[in-house]
């Protein structure tokens, strides 16, 4: 029976792997993102790497298939991502021009963290992100792994939390919303939604 218990180092390369097979819009990324690094170097290894005592893993016995990780204060996390978590990533340059390739618009977005900070989700201080592999979806994995974030998050003081999905990955929706989410308007924004709870 898997388990959740705390993020360790040894389980990085497992949560990049999570990572790069649920990173285009829930399914696996591969084919649109081919250096494996990129997705997790956005969406994942700053956060286990900067913040490793808000990251926890659903273990099936041999590793990691299933991971919640998170920040405690967004424009905090958005400042260390820039002069901390940057610098470690020198492999990927800044664009010089618009993006013109898939691969080129996660660059641009890598380098651009401050544009986790808007006044919209200030009252949201914490955010997160949360992947299983699709043999532990819909088992009561991910309600579970997001209540121990939620606990951790509430223990440290934060009051709460909020998130950023694509708009069309209606799935995804459907289970923040069991999990108690609401949506935050983001004027001028239709691609991706905002969602945010309390974390008590």
């Amino acid at each position: 029976m898997p388990e959740i218990r705390p993020y360790r180092v040894s389980d990085r390369p497992a949560v990049g792997d999570i990572c790069v097979r649920t990173a285009d819009n829930g399914g696996d990324s591969r084919s649109l993102y081919p250096d494996l690094d990129l997705m997790p170097s956005i969406f994942a290894f700053p956060y286990v790497d900067l913040e490793p005592e808000l990251a926890f893993v659903l273990d099936d016995g041999d590793r990691a298939v299933g991971y919640v990780i998170g920040c405690a204060d967004t424009p905090d996390f958005a400042r260390r991502f820039r002069s901390e978590w940057l610098p470690r990533v020198p492999q990927y340059e800044p664009l010089t021009g618009p993006p013109q390739t898939p691969t080129e618009m996660m660059i641009g977005l890598l380098h651009d963290p401050e544009r986790l900070v808007i006044p919209e989700v200030a009252d949201y201080p914490a955010h997160l992100h949360i992947d299983l592999l699709p043999a532990y979806q819909g088992a009561g994995h991910g309600r579970a792994l997001m209540t121990c974030l939620l606990k951790a998050l509430a223990d440290r003081g934060i009051p709460a939390i909020h998130l950023t999905m694509l708009t069309s990955n209606t799935p995804a929706r459907a289970f923040y919303d069991r999990l108690g989410f609401h949506h935050i308007p983001v004027p001028g924004v239709e691609v991706v939604t905002y969602l945010g709870r309390s974390t008590g």
